[in-house]
């Protein structure tokens, strides 16, 4: 309705309440005898409508009108009627006016805000039943009932309501709110828990399920889009009200799927502040830009540190996170090397320069496909990259030194794990001979991070699948970023020299399993979307273990680390000969030496040569193998 309507409509209910006033005070022939009535009229209309006017009640668009909009009626009102009741004292005691009421203005504001706020409420309804009219001329939708009762579910319902095209009648709400059974939103029950799926959808003939709890936790998703699949009926999982309010506000948008959805236990809660030894101190982060190193950053600054300096190889990543961490954490002293750690002179000099205390070292190689094809590549950025960094920690007297490994690592069977159990090796000779707080923390695959299976699993569902998995009996060890980088901080602290911590993270799980979860919270059935199995790649495992068989675990302080200790695999003396002899084969990009040499000093990995493979040549060429 246009404002220039409700102006009209609010000058009639003026008067009229002015009227009522009046009567209700004086009975219904007070016109006679009570001439200060048409004063009061003229002053009514006159004030009220400039108040209103001043409140903005004109500009606004009615049809969608909340509380707040009925805050500023009455507030309107009020003032109007202060206003008001002012000048007509004004007019008794200047003899302007010969009689007056006290009882008038509060009958008058009462009448008034009754009238104009009834005036505004039959705009709104009046929208919404016209809104809801073409519902006649469209065909019955799939019945849906939507579990979540909240703030997401009421919407969801009101959505589905006014927009019939979707295709989609709501039948009722299921909630595990006790205050809310037997209740009515929107015109439809609750009828029941969530636990009474089953029953419902059996009685209510249901089509499909929305899942309208963008706070549940990824076990309670699962547990009802599981419950739905046994049932044979469809579900999806709609999104937060902050994802609804990009530009795109549709019920038929699905959710992005939350990384801890994926999670199979409940997600380590980070302590606020970060722990103390990071108070004050000058800390270095090698790999700042990565996903690990770029959340060891934040977390870092986050616990107010004295310096910090990412040292990074990936300008473009480095940039990313020094732009974030300069916008979020002015207060610190940040600086920003750019340096590979293969470059020992370099590293020297800036560890030389800047002097710090702590250093969180997680600069790896970490895809195991591509380090079978570049074994040199891991050797000197993982085991000789490592070395170096340790050496100027030694050389500059760092207190605390923790290094980020891998599941991987344990009875490697592909050259990334075999090159970060010799990086290990390299961090707990330093702790032996120099005596410093030098740790490895170790931990399995990181949900989210680059390159990693769900942002892989996320593209190929946006594509219309399929999603590849390598094997259907796969499985691995998973953590998200932040928890992983949560309990690195932790284990730095508690580190006294040479341990390694392995991170709890609860069960393995399914690759097969994890792509089917990513499906149904992507809102699809899995027969929309296929899982396809494409083999081990060359260097996997179907199972990743934490740690070497033989190996003794201790619970520490913290009930989520343990300290591991595993049997000296090699001396301090044999495994500086076997760096040498390591530096001299990645030189010569030498594939087979750099897997004997591994092999020799890492009894438990399982490292397999390359494959040899002969081109056809023409007659009278002699092909020479590489060890032949």
């Amino acid at each position: 309705m246009r404002n220039r309507y409700l102006l009209v409509g609010d000058l009639l209910a003026i008067m009229l309440a002015a009227w009522a006033a009046f009567g209700l005070r004086f009975g219904w022939l007070f016109l006679d005898f009570r001439h200060e009535f048409y004063p009061f009229l003229v002053a009514a209309v006159v004030v009220k409508l400039a108040t209103f006017h001043a409140f903005g009640l004109y500009r606004r668009y009615w049809r969608y009108a909340g509380f707040w909009d009925l805050v500023a009626i009455v507030l309107a009102n009020s003032v109007a009627s202060a206003v008001l009741s002012t000048l007509m004292v004004a007019g008794r005691l200047t003899g302007g006016i010969g009689e007056w009421s006290r009882w008038v203005p509060p009958l008058d504001w009462l009448f008034a805000v009754a009238m104009t706020v009834g005036l505004r409420a039959s705009v709104r309804a009046i929208a919404e039943t016209m809104a809801e009219r073409p519902r006649e001329a469209v065909k019955p939708g799939r019945r849906v009932v939507i579990v979540g009762a909240g703030d997401a579910g009421t919407l969801v319902a009101r959505e589905m309501q006014k927009n019939p095209q979707l295709g989609l009648r709501p039948v009722g709400f299921l909630d595990d709110a006790r205050n809310k059974a037997n209740h009515q939103i929107h015109g439809l029950p609750v009828l029941g828990e969530i636990s009474a799926l089953a029953k419902v959808v059996a009685a209510r003939r249901v089509d499909e399920v929305v899942i309208a709890i963008p706070t549940a936790g990824g076990r309670i998703v699962r547990s009802v889009a599981e419950r739905c699949r046994t049932l044979g009926i469809p579900s999806r999982v709609m999104p937060g009200f902050y994802e609804l309010l990009d530009g795109q506000v549709s019920v038929s948008r699905l959710r992005q799927v939350d990384i801890a959805d994926l999670l199979r236990r409940p997600q380590v809660q980070a302590q606020s502040g970060g722990p103390d030894y990071l108070v004050g101190a000058s800390v270095v982060v090698t790999g700042g830009g990565g996903s690990i190193g770029s959340e060891l950053c934040r977390q870092v600054a986050h616990a107010r540190p004295g310096r910090l300096l990412l040292l990074g190889h990936g300008e473009n990543s480095i940039f990313a996170i020094a732009g974030e961490l300069r916008r979020r954490f002015p207060s610190v002293d940040l600086r920003v090397v750019i340096a590979d750690v293969r470059d020992r002179e370099r590293v020297m000099r800036v560890f030389s320069k800047n002097e710090p205390t702590v250093v969180f070292h997680a600069a790896a190689h970490k895809h195991v496909p591509l380090m079978e094809d570049n074994p040199a590549e891991a050797i000197t950025n993982n085991v000789l990259g490592t070395r170096n960094v340790v050496d100027a920690a030694v050389a500059v007297g760092v207190q605390r030194f923790v290094m980020v490994s891998t599941d991987k690592a344990a009875a490697p069977g592909n050259i990334m794990g075999a090159s970060k159990r010799l990086a290990e090796l390299v961090v707990q000779r330093a702790a032996r001979v120099h005596g410093g707080a030098f740790a490895v923390v170790r931990f399995g695959n990181v949900l989210g991070s680059r390159g990693s299976v769900v942002p892989t699993f996320k593209a190929q569902i946006e594509r219309g699948g399929p999603v590849t998995v390598t094997h259907p009996e796969v499985r691995r060890y998973f953590m998200t970023i932040s928890e992983a980088v949560h309990l690195i901080l932790q284990a730095g602290g508690i580190g006294q020299g040479g341990e390694l911590f392995v991170l709890d993270m609860g069960e393995p799980v399914l690759l097969r399993e994890m792509a089917a979860d990513m499906i149904r919270l992507s809102g699809l059935a899995e027969n929309e979307i296929s899982i396809v199995y494409t083999g081990l790649r060359p260097g996997e495992k179907l199972d990743e273990i934490l740690w070497e068989p033989e190996a003794a675990v201790e619970p520490t302080a913290r009930g989520d680390i343990r300290r591991v200790i595993e049997s000296t695999v090699v001396t301090d003396d044999g495994l500086e000969d076997v760096l040498k002899r390591l530096a001299v084969a990645a030189a010569r990009d030498d594939h087979d030496q750099i897997i004997r040499l591994l092999g020799e000093c890492l009894p438990s990995a399982t490292l397999k040569p390359r494959p040899r493979t002969v081109t056809s040549r023409p007659p009278g060429v002699v092909v020479q193998l590489p060890g032949a």
